[in-house]
């Protein structure tokens, strides 16, 4: 852990963050998003301040949409899809919902807090791939918002 002190969280970026947790699960043991949806809602700290509507919005609009979302990522991966570390899967596939389904959230807003799970959960440069994949994404699927 960084010893370099982080702003508070909002209740959305909670909901990310374990969300993020969620995915991962289902990506390593293929836990059905329901039992992920029970197991963090009963834990006692499992979603503290998070929005749970958000999370429960979040965990299963990734999971349905998981294969047109990964169709959307492929195109802007430097690796196979199979070579992805699970944590970057999981947060690019999070950013992925988010740009196509959460319109009304600025394309930059869910660029940068997918980097910033990636800073806190992936591999100590894996936020910089995280960022270059969904940059790309945001282009393509918000170009109106973007202006190009």
């Amino acid at each position: 852990m960084s010893s370099d002190p982080q702003p508070p969280m909002s209740r959305r970026g909670l909901a990310r963050r374990i969300t993020i947790q969620a995915l991962y699960q289902w990506l390593v043991n293929e836990t059905a998003p329901q039992v992920l949806l029970r197991q963090f809602q009963l834990q006692e700290e499992g979603l503290g301040r998070a929005d749970p509507a958000y999370f429960e919005e979040l965990l299963l609009g990734t999971v349905d949409q998981a294969p047109q979302l990964t169709m959307a990522l492929v195109p802007h991966l430097d690796r196979p899809l199979v070579q992805l570390d699970p944590v970057e899967h999981a947060i690019l596939l999070l950013g992925a919902w988010e740009l196509i389904n959460k319109i009304e959230i600025p394309w930059k807003v869910v660029v940068n807090e997918s980097v910033n799970l990636a800073r806190i959960f992936g591999a100590e440069d894996g936020y910089k791939f995280v960022n270059g994949v969904l940059d790309k994404l945001a282009r393509q699927c918000r170009a109106v918002e973007i202006g190009g």
